[in-house]
C-alpha cells in the first residue's frame, strides 16, 4: 500500500501550483513541524551529531525521510539516522551553507532544498512577536483568510494541556486602532512565550501579514464572555502524556550540534 504523507501532500500542492506563494508556505510549515529522519554518518555520540554529507553539483547536502522506511529505502537496510523535528534540522544547518535533500530518490515529495531555503526557514521560526499595550474597546466578528484559520486550528491542535481555549474576535481598542485578537483562556503557567510563537508561526506560514493578530492571556470573565459572544473559539485538546525524548535534538532552542 503506498503512504501518502502530510508532506508528499504538501509538496502535490507546489507541483500543481508552483506559483502559488501560500503552497509553498505550507511545504514549509510540514517540513518544519514534522519528524524527520536525518541520515548520519555513524550513530550518535552525546549531544553531537555527525550528518552524512552528499557533495553534489551545486554543493554539499545532508538527507533527510519523512518515514523511517524511506531512509531505509534509500540506504538498502538500516543506517544510523537521528529523528529530529524538521525546525531543528533547520536551526542547525543554518549559516553552514549546506543543502537539504529531502525523500530523495524514495517519494514524490523529493525535493532539494538550497543553503538559503534553510537560512530563511530558521530565520522564521526564530522570529518572535513584540509585547504591546492596548485597551480594547469593542468586539467584533472575526474576518481573516481561510489559511490562517487553517493554519491558528493546526498549530493550536499541538498545544494540548497549555490552555483550555482560544477565542479570535474583531478588536476596536480605545486608540481607534482595529485589528484581531486571539485570547487564550486559562493558558498554564510558563506557556505564554509558547502560545504566542505559535500563533506568529501561524501568521509567518499563512502568508497574513505579522501585527494582524494580536495575542493575549484571560481567565474566564467578562472580556473573554464579550469576545465568545462574536467570536470564533478553539478549543485545545486535552493534555497527554509526555513523550520519552529522542536524543540528541527534540529541543528547538537546544538543537544538536555538527561534528
Amino acid at each position: 500500500m503506498t503512504v501518502v504523507t502530510l508532506l508528499d501532500a504538501a509538496h502535490a500542492a507546489v507541483s500543481a501550483r508552483p506559483e502559488d506563494e501560500a503552497a509553498h508556505l505550507r511545504f514549509y510549515e510540514r517540513l518544519a513541524d514534522g519528524e524527520m529522519f536525518l541520515l548520519l554518518e555513524r550513530e550518535a555520540e552525546g549531544d553531537s551529531l555527525d550528518p552524512k554529507v552528499f557533495d553534489l553539483e551545486d554543493g554539499p547536502v545532508v538527507l533527510v525521510f519523512d518515514r523511517e522506511e524511506r531512509l531505509a529505502e534509500f540506504s538498502g537496510g538500516i543506517a544510523p539516522y537521528a529523528a529530529l523535528p524538521g525546525r531543528v534540522v533547520a536551526k542547525m544547518l543554518k549559516g553552514q551553507g549546506i543543502g537539504l535533500g529531502v525523500n530523495l530518490g524514495v517519494a514524490p515529495s523529493e525535493m532539494l532544498l538550497p543553503p538559503e531555503a534553510l537560512d530563511w526557514l530558521a530565520e522564521t521560526l526564530e522570529g518572535g512577536p513584540e509585547e504591546v499595550e492596548a485597551v480594547p474597546a469593542e468586539f467584533l466578528a472575526p474576518s481573516v483568510p481561510e489559511a490562517l484559520l487553517a493554519g491558528l486550528d493546526a498549530k493550536l491542535a499541538k498545544a494540548g494541556g497549555l490552555a483550555a481555549a482560544a477565542v479570535l474576535a474583531g478588536v476596536v481598542y480605545r486608540d481607534g486602532r482595529r485589528g484581531h485578537m486571539l485570547a487564550f483562556v486559562g493558558a498554564a503557567e510558563g506557556a505564554e512565550a509558547a502560545l504566542a510563537r505559535a500563533v506568529s508561526e501561524a501568521l509567518a506560514f499563512s502568508g497574513v501579514a505579522s501585527g494582524e493578530v494580536d495575542v493575549a492571556f484571560l481567565q474566564a470573565g467578562a472580556a473573554t464572555e464579550a469576545m465568545a459572544r462574536v467570536g470564533l473559539r478553539f478549543e485545545l485538546p486535552l493534555p497527554q502524556a509526555p513523550a520519552v525524548p529522542a536524543a540528541p535534538g527534540t529541543d528547538p532552542q537546544r538543537p544538536p550540534k555538527l561534528r
